[in-house]
């Protein structure tokens, strides 16, 4: 069993914070809202601390769960300086997903302090990290890669190494654009079965059978056809991660025409004031052009 940091306690991070507590880890938290942490810890074993610093001194890893690129800097090399903190040899772990830019340069400041850095994005979704069922894409030394695997077993069902530095995120930028197309797909066919007057229910249980079935169909269909969007990955989370694909895209001169169509998309629903909707709520925007 090891001593783990563990800062952000969101949706994804509460939970996978808990499976490494329960799991027997010695496990210190952080999150910017106190009440969060005091949550947590009136849920699982362990220690809560209101100062980055604090919390990841003499830890064996420092595993972050936070939101953006400017979040994971500000915490490592910025105002809070955790980098400085750590013992030499720590192993940190980002699951945020960010730019592989970031991970790049998050990497270069570990290892210029005597430190171990790893990407980490994880997919499943909120649910997934409730169930300890993550998949995780992981960029990395590969001396490190077994520790990465033993310390987040508590919430993974599969992890992968990619390759050095970088390659986990630009792997998660894949899951993000192939989701992306999916859900697009899904809300048009859902759309199109309306105006056909078909049965979608009947319609989505024999086609989620055949060549046209994902996750996305079975697992969000029905609420879609409910219109209720509150099931999972926030609008404003798949912009910030879709505007990343773009940018490392423009990087490697790379067309993705369908991803930018629905990055616009969700632009759309965000000047709704939707941004807090789940990414299904694409449908809504078909039925709102209806409407209009």
């Amino acid at each position: 069993m090891a001593t783990l940091a563990f800062i952000g306690l969101g949706n994804m991070g509460y939970p996978m914070a808990g499976h490494l507590a329960n799991h027997g880890h010695s496990v210190r938290v952080y999150n910017r809202t106190p009440a969060r942490t005091a949550q947590w810890l009136s849920e699982y074993q362990g220690e809560g601390f209101d100062n980055i610093s604090h919390t990841v001194r003499h830890c064996d890893a420092v595993i972050l769960c936070v939101g953006r690129d400017d979040d994971v800097r500000d915490i490592l090399t910025g105002q809070h300086n955790a980098i400085a903190a750590m013992n030499p040899g720590t192993l940190i772990i980002d699951h945020t997903t960010t730019s592989a830019h970031l991970a790049e340069e998050m990497a270069s400041a570990a290892k210029n302090a005597g430190l171990r850095f790893s990407d980490a994005p994880v997919s499943g979704g909120q649910q997934g990290a409730i169930n300890g069922q993550l998949s995780l894409m992981v960029g990395c030394d590969s001396r490190d890669y077994d520790e990465i695997q033993r310390l987040t077993a508590a919430y993974t069902r599969t992890i992968e190494r990619m390759g050095e530095i970088g390659s986990g995120q630009k792997t998660k930028m894949v899951n993000q654009i192939c989701v992306a197309g999916l859900i697009q797909a899904l809300a048009e066919g859902l759309h199109f079965a309306e105006k056909a007057g078909l049965d979608r229910d009947k319609v989505m249980s024999v086609i989620s059978q055949g060549a046209a079935g994902s996750w996305q169909m079975s697992n969000r269909h029905q609420t879609m056809i409910a219109g209720e969007y509150q099931h999972g990955f926030a609008i404003d989370w798949m912009r910030k991660d879709l505007d990343i694909c773009l940018e490392e895209a423009h990087r490697s001169n790379t067309e993705l025409p369908v991803t930018a169509l629905v990055n616009h998309y969700y632009q759309e629903l965000q000047s709704m004031g939707a941004g807090r909707l789940d990414t299904s709520a694409l449908l809504l925007r078909l039925q709102n052009k209806d409407e209009s």
